[in-house]
């Protein structure tokens, strides 16, 4: 009976994050599946992942002699990861694809297991399944998503796992909820009651309020691929739409959705609205997981100002040689330096603060600011492919003033977040469902600058924990608006205060830490074991 069997989240998610040298990850949505992993270990929730082993990882992109980016795709090693001696198959296209799983336990994470497709009895087709993480065409999605999803079902049981939860991590998984059914199906119960029975199961986060970042498939590809899984037309249509919605399917399959801040929990109430049959939306803002982001010296020194300060300087000392050896540029410390460094896409709007060249000429040839960029750009998106080579340009005009550091992963994220003065933070309101990167700079005293967006309009206090821009301005002429905004707040409220009242840099950085413990995984996945999981 159900109510004998012991409490158990299988956690989906098509990328991890957990450490620098296991490449499943491409950015934000990896690393906070990595955090709650190392989170739900730390305050004992039973918990499992499940992913997938990309041997090429994302993308390894550096910048060519001409300024624009270009990817490669190394093959990885991972002798490190421990065979679990389950393999399984799965049919996908007319081929049966035979599946490896592995176990990850290795970075104080909660266990995760890799299903890996790269095996000598598939054919080649079959074998670069597991390649690249979101790479290849609409064909290669739906077969990654398959073994993710149906493969990651048939992986737990035959690991003797039998989950009382499944917690959806974004809509990649939800064929998971397709074998669920044909499962319950094949007892005997009818499609509708074997939905119902299985919706009971079932956790859903959306993160995406950005429509092209919502994934849909053509039916007539779903049968191609033998993704309807014993399932009709019909019945795939009742759950994910014509065209089948990744989204919807997971609105529909679940109990219970949640967005991933106060702000984007709204949202996608309103985005979803129209969808019949959907789980209600709650919101569960990120966490960020402390002891792999904040640096124990800044813990160590949060009660006394002079000690935090000097830690704060030895951790930026440390982010400017990561330049120098990576650039062979030498930046001084005791200038005003502000990080940006998140993946490149447009609505993030990396190259914001160069929107009014004359302004920012004017601060940089001040030499009271510099400026590091950082972030990779999807292999196939031109036009953040496009504001990357702008950052480049800026970067090759004002050499030592602006820097662009390439091939940005976690261990390059954990030196900026803990070395740079200011977090900056400019994406278009209100297109940023939650934001990290702000709450791991946070907990290490580096004071944000960003826009009223994502997590950052439940933690801004102007001018006591760091500052806003833009007022939460939606509308047209925002891009204008935003950066005038930037400029005056910089101009008017962080040099000077950086230069002019240390001590009040200090308590605001003081601050900042003391905000950042609101915002911590561990108060994060707390939420999920009450509100979602109902363990």
């Amino acid at each position: 009976m159900e109510g004998a069997r012991r409490p158990l989240v299988a956690y989906f998610c098509m990328e991890y994050g957990l450490h620098e040298e296991l490449h499943t990850y491409a950015g934000g949505l990896g690393v906070l599946a990595g955090d709650h992993l190392k989170a739900a270990r730390e305050i004992g929730l039973p918990l499992v992942g499940v992913g997938l082993l990309w041997r090429q990882g994302y993308t390894t992109q550096l910048i060519g002699e001409g300024g624009r980016p270009y990817d490669t795709y190394p093959d990885f090693r991972y002798d490190f990861l421990e065979d679990t001696g389950v393999r399984l198959c799965l049919r996908i296209r007319d081929r049966q694809v035979a599946v490896k799983v592995w176990l990850v336990d290795r970075y104080g994470n909660a266990p995760l297991y890799l299903l890996d497709t790269d095996l000598p009895e598939n054919p080649f087709p079959d074998r670069a399944i597991t390649a690249q993480l979101y790479g290849g065409s609409a064909e290669d999605r739906v077969a990654q998503e398959m073994v993710l999803g149906i493969g990651g079902v048939r992986a737990l049981r035959r690991l003797g796992l039998n989950p009382t939860v499944y917690h959806f991590n974004e809509g990649h998984a939800v064929f998971a909820g397709i074998e669920l059914i044909r499962e319950q199906m094949e007892r005997g119960l009818s499609f509708e009651d074997a939905r119902e029975a299985v919706r009971e199961q079932i956790v859903f986060t959306t993160h995406t309020p950005v429509s092209a970042g919502n994934e849909v498939h053509d039916h007539g590809l779903l049968r191609y691929m033998e993704a309807y899984h014993g399932l009709s037309y019909e019945q795939m249509r009742r759950i994910g739409g014509d065209p089948f919605g990744m989204t919807v399917a997971g609105l529909r399959l679940a109990r219970l959705a949640n967005g991933v801040s106060a702000l984007h929990g709204r949202v996608a109430r309103a985005m979803w609205s129209d969808v019949d049959q959907a789980a209600p939306i709650v919101h569960i803002t990120n966490g960020v997981h402390p002891g792999t982001w904040q640096d124990p010296r800044i813990r160590a020194a949060r009660g006394q100002a002079g000690d935090l300060w000097e830690a704060h300087l030895e951790c930026k000392r440390e982010l400017l040689q990561e330049v120098e050896a990576r650039t062979g540029l030498w930046l001084d410390p005791a200038v005003l330096t502000i990080g940006f460094a998140r993946r490149a896409a447009p609505y993030k709007r990396p190259d914001l603060i160069f929107r009014d060249p004359g302004r920012i000429v004017r601060l940089l040839e001040s030499g009271r600011l510099q400026l590091l960029f950082s972030g990779k750009a999807h292999p196939r998106d031109e036009a953040a492919k496009e504001i990357v080579a702008r950052l480049v340009d800026w970067a090759r005009r004002f050499p030592g003033r602006v820097v662009f550091l390439q091939n940005y992963d976690m261990r390059l994220a954990r030196v900026l977040t803990r070395g740079c003065d200011v977090w900056l933070n400019n994406p278009q309101r209100p297109l940023e469902a939650s934001g990290t990167s702000g709450m791991k700079a946070a907990m290490n005293g580096v004071l944000n600058l960003s826009v009223l967006d994502g997590w950052w309009a439940e933690a801004c206090e102007h001018g006591v924990n760091g500052w806003q821009f833009g007022g939460g301005y939606v509308g047209e002429g925002q891009a204008d608006h935003d950066a005038r905004a930037l400029y005056d707040v910089l101009e008017r409220e962080v040099i000077p205060t950086f230069y002019g009242d240390r001590d009040r840099w200090v308590r605001m950085m003081g601050a900042s830490i003391d905000m950042s413990a609101r915002f911590t995984a561990h108060r994060m996945v707390e939420q999920y074991r009450q509100l979602m999981y109902g363990l």
